[in-house]
């Protein structure tokens, strides 16, 4: 740090916050990085597993969900190339990357996801940054040349800018409370309206509770979705509703439902093979029902399934006729899924909605309505699917927004 650097706060030490601290530092900046929890970096901890699903394969901007500017969420993602951020990893924190070919997840080949979040904060206090851990801030005041930090049982500080990552309302029980969008809004933000995404699907009744513990790949559908929606993966029954990638990726669409509020339908193909495929095999093949479904559906969901299509598993498929075979082709290949609810924020994995994008500068992440308060992470308008999209988002808008902090004027 020289002299006459500037002062830099970054609230909330999550994903985004981390790196916007590091690069703050690393830039010149005097940090001090304030995080709520006893130790930080919470949802690292809980992603993959415990794995840490630090990054996809493949950058997919076109499958991020936002209610703003789709052409800024793009910008802020090539800030920093899906490249670089790996050979940030393998290099910086030592840390080579192993593809896990059936999801296309880039995992640590040899660390767990303790050894990711530590990793950071060990390079964090190297990069000369201080880290305040249980420092809860209330609030943010616009103060001449700067910002006063409210924290709560501390006296305030001031700095001369501010980042914020305080993330949004997903698993509380990592620290994210929302407390940092409500102070934005405050502030003059436009917010979208925030929404669990990424969440289990649940029903009650629950009509394959007996099937908890089943899983399989399937193909999910939204009838009516605008964009167009399909998903391919895996999927999990569970006690109460429906987990796994699939059900995750749809999940927003069943939380948020049509423009007008209508339920929006998901369908499931159950299997790689379509409607064509199954007609044909039911129509051309030899032998029962069940015989034909054994190699492709674990066997307790074929047999919920021919009981929900009325078909007998032990017909031959010389006397199955036109309208049953039908019927089963349309639950073998898209079958509505009958959930009725969803785990909420308690189990999402993202918050969807948040600061419009429009409200910062893509190049910066500074506000626009609040000169030197930069913002990155979940507490912005955008979220990815499953896959280690949504720590790609948060590297990438962290590093923009510490760096430009740091920046003299």
């Amino acid at each position: 740090m020289s002299e006459g650097a500037p002062t830099v706060a970054v609230v909330g030490a999550g994903a985004a916050g981390l790196m916007a601290a590091l690069f703050a530092a690393r830039t010149g900046a005097d940090v001090v990085l304030l995080e709520s929890t006893k130790d930080g970096g919470r949802k690292i901890l809980i992603s993959g597993g415990g794995r840490c699903n630090i990054l996809p394969s493949v950058a997919q901007p076109e499958r991020y969900v936002t209610d703003s500017s789709a052409n800024t969420l793009r910008k802020m993602l090539r800030a920093w190339p899906l490249q670089e951020q790996q050979a940030f990893f393998e290099h910086e924190l030592d840390m080579p990357l192993e593809l896990e070919e059936a999801s296309g997840k880039l995992f640590p080949s040899s660390h767990k996801a303790r050894d990711v979040r530590d990793g950071l904060v060990r390079r964090v206090r190297e990069a000369g940054a201080r880290i305040w851990f249980e420092a809860r801030v209330v609030d943010l005041e616009s103060s001449p040349g700067g910002w006063r930090i409210v924290l709560a049982g501390a006296p305030p500080i001031t700095v001369d800018r501010v980042v914020v990552a305080t993330g949004g309302l997903s698993v509380p029980a990592t620290g994210s409370d929302g407390k940092g969008l409500q102070i934005l809004q405050a502030l003059g933000h436009e917010v979208n309206a925030t929404y669990p995404a990424l969440t289990p699907l649940t029903a009650s009744p629950h009509p394959h509770a007996d099937l908890a513990g089943v899983s399989g790949t399937v193909t999910i559908t939204a009838p009516g979705a605008r964009p167009a929606f399909s998903t391919t993966g895996g999927f999990l029954f569970t006690h109460r509703g429906w987990s796994g990638p699939t059900v995750l990726d749809a999940s927003h669409l069943a939380v948020r439902g049509h423009p007008d509020r209508s339920r929006q339908e998901l369908l499931v193909q159950w299997t790689e093979h379509a409607a064509p495929w199954w007609d044909r095999a039911l129509r051309e093949g030899a032998g029962t029902v069940r015989a034909v479904l054994a190699p492709h559906i674990p066997k307790r969901l074929a047999d919920t399934l021919l009981e929900e299509a009325a078909v007998p598993p032990d017909t031959q498929l010389s006397q199955l006729q036109r309208d049953p075979r039908k019927t089963l082709v349309a639950v073998l290949t898209a079958y509505a899924l009958p959930y009725t609810g969803d785990e909420g924020y308690r189990k999402a994995e993202v918050t969807g909605g948040g600061v419009d994008l429009g409200e910062v500068a893509s190049r910066t992440m500074e506000s626009k309505r609040a000169a030197g308060l930069h913002l990155c992470g979940e507490v912005l308008d955008a979220f990815g699917p499953i896959g280690g999209h949504n720590f790609l988002w948060a590297w990438s808008t962290g590093r923009t927004a510490g760096r430009a902090a740091a920046a003299r004027p």
